[in-house]
């Protein structure tokens, strides 16, 4: 599994209803994507769970780095680049994934928490403190699904999570669902991912 992200932050007096309305015209476009797990189409307004931004920043769980490549480099990425320019991508190597207990439901928000591997701890700990996280953020109420991810580039952790209800028991940045295209989610390897 690989878990990829990029935001576009935009304006404080930008309509967000332009974003929600792209979503809606184009979500649907990766609802088939070979070797997606699942994209999250997130989005961020100012004021809203918190947030200081105005961002859009979708989330990727791959199956496949050939799902991911043709993605980047076979054309669909250049739709939002040629709107709102080429932004960085972040990617991460996962760690844990786990389908939560409202894993039927439909997702409403996302959490995202990045934090440094600590210096001094084995990586090894780190990560099996990853997967425990997972678990835990999975079997939280209304949780969707739960993943963990590391930039060893960076030594940074990144858990993801779904929750179908908008007052998620976790800690991060908060962000609005406003679509999911989830082709290959039954394919992502539950559990630890070595």
């Amino acid at each position: 599994m690989h878990a990829m992200q990029y935001e576009f932050t935009l304006p404080a007096d930008y309509a967000m209803d332009v974003v929600r309305d792209r979503v809606a015209r184009t979500g649907h476009l990766l609802d088939d994507w070979a070797g997606l797990g699942l994209k999250a189409y997130l989005m961020r307004e100012r004021g809203v769970h918190g947030s200081p931004v105005n961002q859009y920043a979708p989330f990727y769980l791959w199956n496949t780095v050939e799902g991911m490549n043709a993605f980047l480099f076979g054309g669909p990425f250049q739709r939002p680049t040629d709107d709102f320019g080429r932004p960085p991508v972040r990617q991460w190597t996962g760690l844990a994934y786990e389908e939560g207990g409202a894993a039927g439901s439909g997702a409403r928000v996302a959490v995202r928490r990045r934090r440094p591997v600590p210096d001094g701890v084995p990586p090894a700990e780190t990560a099996a403190e990853a997967v425990r996280e997972t678990e835990r953020l999975a079997a939280e109420d209304g949780a969707v699904l739960a993943a963990a991810a590391v930039d060893t580039s960076r030594w940074e952790l990144v858990h993801f999570s779904l929750f179908a209800h908008d007052a998620p028991k976790a800690e991060g940045e908060v962000f609005q669902v406003l679509h999911l295209s989830a082709p290959g989610r039954d394919l992502l390897p539950g559990g630890r991912q070595w």
